[in-house]
Formats: structure tokens, C-alpha cells, sequence
């Protein structure tokens, strides 16, 4: 401890006038009024003010600041409040660090309410779209566009062919997207479910799956687990019932009913729409399989068509005869081989409308798009087509143990039975088709 010789009323004249003298590193001026309060000095003329005391047996010296920045008396109050720590027994620079990891504590607490608020009030919207960026890399095209058609808001002009000023109407999840994630909980599922199964059970259904899987993958992610209850909201029994079960469809061409059909479809005004149904039942493919496909997808030179699956990621099945007279006339607008020019996407969306007339026109009400795909499986039973072949060209699941793990049919042996399949068909429409003609090349013949 230094000795406090130099003891005076320190006063700023006092303070400016003291020195170091030579061959010193420092000088010290003490305080009368304040004993523990010492002016330093170092021969580079820095003057410091100081607190000088003794902690349990030790000198305790702290640096208060420098007489330029601080006045007399703010430092003799400083030192007068430090010596009153000191007498009972704290530590000066102990309580220093408490306050300052207080503070730091205090910040990050700030900090992190600022994030907790930001992440609590961020919507199913914009959680949406985090999911559909992370997720689509593991997802197909037709699995990621249900998730865009199912969230879409709507308002936008239609753009079908005689649709004058229409709009397009939200998906079943549009209702959902605005709200905060924090406030997605069962009642407010079950009150969703309520409603849109009154109006669109089955498109209902199919949302609240892809809700249901979004809130899994919500719980799994450290940014919004905390938003959600530790069971998944959507998955409850009274949502469930309330969008019913899907019925067993039974929507199906015969074969008495392929010429009117055929006719009818012919008949309508856009030939991308008539080609695509054709497509359809032809192939027996899913309506979002026929409309996702690709030039790219269409192989002229080995025959062939990749058509995207749903279960097995991508399949392929033989470009027939007639199907490629069907492509040879398509424009060829954008990537997609069923394009549309008013459509955001440039793709087709699926044509029911037009169906609909069509058979209603030809006297076949309430056959749907996924009807041809039904149709397309009744009618090769007149053919006697082993099952296996159909289910791989339909791209069903194996059903039998054989067909599941042994029977793999080259592209070759499947167009076998896939062309003679078309060539039936076509003649059971009264359609007489040349396969060997260029495309265009064919015409249709009354049926008595």
C-alpha cells in the first residue's frame, strides 16, 4: 500500500499544479476529506484518480478515473461509496462483475424475447413456404404442386377457355395460412375441417393429410416446436370424421360406351384438353401424372414415357401407336407437353370442366378424370392382360408377392400388351387407325 504522505484538501488548483517528480514512475496527492481517495501521477503528466483500502488483509487499489474526465467531488463520492463497500466486507470488482453479468443477462434476455416474439408471431403462411423450400428437394412434381393448388389464396382470373371473368376460388388450407402458427390447435383443425368438409370433402381430405404431415415436421424443428402442443393438432378424431371417408368409386367406361366417349371428346374445341383425356384413359395413368408430363419425358426414338409416380418416383411405360399420332400434333409452347398459355405455370390444369360437358353431351354423367384411369383396368379384363402387366403400367402397387419382388417386364414385353390394349380400345370407338400411317392420318367410322 502506498504511503500517504502528501495529505491535502485536494482542490483543482492542487490537482493541476502536482507532478512526478523525477526518477518516479508515479506520485500520489491524498484526499483530507476523502482519506481513501489518492491523486496518481506518472511522469507522462496522466493524472488518475484512485481508491486506496484495505480487503481482508490485503490493499485493494482501483482506478476511478482520470481528473479530466471526473470533477473533485464526483470522485470523492465515488471513493466515499467504494470505502462504504470495502467497511462491510464486498468486494468493489465482485459486485463490478455481478452488475455486469446481470446487465449481459438482462440483454440477451431482451434479445431472446425479441426472437420469441418474432418466431410466435409468424404465420402457417410463411411456415408453409420454409416447409415446401426444405421439403421439395425429397418431393415430386406432383406431390409439391398439391401443396402449392391446396395452400393457393385464389382471387386470380381462371383462365380456362370460356371462364370470361372468373376467379379462382382458395385452396382448402387458404383459410389456415394467415393465422399464427401458435394459434393452429385442435378446435381451430377441427373447426377447418368442419367447414370444408361440407363443400369439398375429398380435395379436404387430401389437405389435411398434407396439414397433418407439415405439423410433424413443424414439432421436429427447434424454430417452432415450442409454437405447437406436444400432440399434433391436427391429427383428432372429430377433424377426421368431420371430412368423412372416401368412397369406393365406381365410375367407369364399358364398352359399349367408348364410341360416344370418344366422339364426345373429340368434339371439344381445344385439342390439348381432347388429347390429354385420350391420354388418359389410354395410359390408365393419374390425371396429375398425364399433366405433369414433359417433352423431355417423351422418348420418339425407343417409344417410350417417363411418367412421374407417385410410388416408385418415375416409371416407364410404352409410347403406343396412337398416343404418339396424339403428341405429333401438340404445340410445342413451353416444356410441358399439355401446355396452357393463359395458366401461371404454363401447364394444363386438370380439365374437368370439359369433361364433364363431354359426357354429359354423350349421355355418361358423373364419369371424373380418375374414372378413365378405373376405366382404363375394367376394360383390359376383356383382354385377359395379366394383372402385373396393368398394375406396372398403371403404376400401382404390387400386390402379390411374385409380381412384388420377381416380375420386372422390360419396356419391350409391356408395349406387347399395351399396344394391343390400344388397338382394342380404339376399335371397341369405332375408331379405324392406320399404327404404320404418319400423324393425323386417321378417321372415325359410325358405330351401329
Amino acid at each position: 500500500m502506498s504511503k500517504p504522505q502528501n495529505r491535502v484538501r485536494l482542490t483543482a488548483g492542487r490537482v493541476d499544479a502536482f507532478t512526478c517528480p523525477a526518477g518516479k514512475s508515479q506520485a500520489f496527492l491524498w484526499d483530507t476529506e476523502a482519506p481513501a481517495l489518492a491523486l496518481r501521477v506518472t511522469p507522462t503528466g496522466r493524472k488518475t484518480y484512485v481508491f486506496e483500502s484495505r480487503l481482508n488483509g490485503a490493499t485493494l487499489r482501483l482506478n476511478i478515473g482520470t481528473a479530466t474526465d471526473w470533477p473533485i467531488e464526483k470522485a470523492r463520492g465515488e471513493a466515499q461509496r467504494l470505502k462504504v463497500l470495502v467497511d462491510s466486507g464486498q468486494d468493489p470488482r465482485e459486485l463490478e462483475r455481478q452488475q455486469q453479468a446481470a446487465q449481459a443477462a438482462e440483454r440477451a434476455a431482451a434479445v431472446a424475447k425479441v426472437k420469441a416474439d418474432k418466431v410466435a408471431a409468424v404465420t402457417v403462411g410463411e411456415v408453409w413456404a420454409d416447409y415446401l423450400e426444405k421439403r421439395r428437394p425429397f418431393w415430386g412434381d406432383l406431390h409439391y404442386r398439391d401443396h402449392i393448388d391446396k395452400a393457393k389464396a385464389g382471387g386470380l382470373p381462371s383462365g380456362r377457355r370460356g371462364g370470361g371473368k372468373q376467379l379462382t376460388k382458395p385452396g382448402p388450407l387458404a383459410a389456415l395460412m394467415p393465422l399464427a402458427l401458435k394459434d393452429l390447435d385442435q378446435a381451430t383443425i377441427e373447426r377447418w375441417a368442419a367447414d370444408e368438409g361440407k363443400t369439398r370433402p375429398s380435395s379436404a381430405r387430401l389437405a389435411w393429410r398434407l396439414l397433418t404431415v407439415f405439423l410433424t415436421w413443424c414439432a421436429e424443428q427447434p424454430e417452432y416446436a415450442a409454437l405447437l402442443p406436444d400432440k399434433n393438432p391436427a391429427k383428432t378424431k372429430k377433424a377426421r370424421e368431420a371430412l368423412g371417408k372416401a368412397g369406393t368409386k365406381s365410375d367407369v367406361l364399358q364398352r359399349e360406351q367408348l364410341a360416344a366417349w370418344f366422339a364426345a371428346v373429340q368434339q371439344i374445341q381445344n385439342p390439348i384438353i381432347a388429347a390429354c383425356l385420350q391420354m388418359m384413359l389410354l395410359t390408365g395413368a393419374r390425371p396429375g401424372e398425364v399433366l405433369a408430363l414433359r417433352w423431355e419425358d417423351v422418348n420418339t426414338q425407343w417409344k417410350g414415357i417417363s411418367i412421374r409416380d407417385k410410388v416408385e418416383g418415375a416409371r416407364e411405360i410404352p409410347a403406343t401407336p396412337y398416343m404418339l399420332h396424339l403428341l405429333a400434333a401438340l404445340p410445342r409452347r413451353n416444356e410441358w407437353v399439355f401446355s396452357s398459355p393463359t395458366s401461371a405455370s404454363g401447364c394444363l390444369t386438370e380439365p374437368n370442366n370439359p369433361h364433364t360437358r363431354a359426357c354429359n353431351a354423350a349421355g355418361l354423367e358423373g364419369l371424373t378424370l380418375h374414372g378413365l384411369r378405373r376405366s382404363f383396368k375394367s376394360l383390359t379384363e376383356w383382354l385377359e392382360v395379366p394383372v402385373g402387366v396393368v398394375a406396372q403400367i398403371q403404376g400401382h402397387k404390387p400386390s402379390a408377392t411374385a409380381e412384388k419382388h420377381y416380375t420386372v417386364r422390360p419396356l419391350e414385353l409391356l408395349r406387347v400388351h399395351h399396344e394391343r390394349i390400344e388397338a382394342w380400345i380404339l376399335e371397341q370407338a369405332g375408331i379405324v387407325f392406320d399404327s404404320q400411317a404418319e400423324p393425323g392420318k386417321l378417321r372415325v367410322v359410325g358405330v351401329a
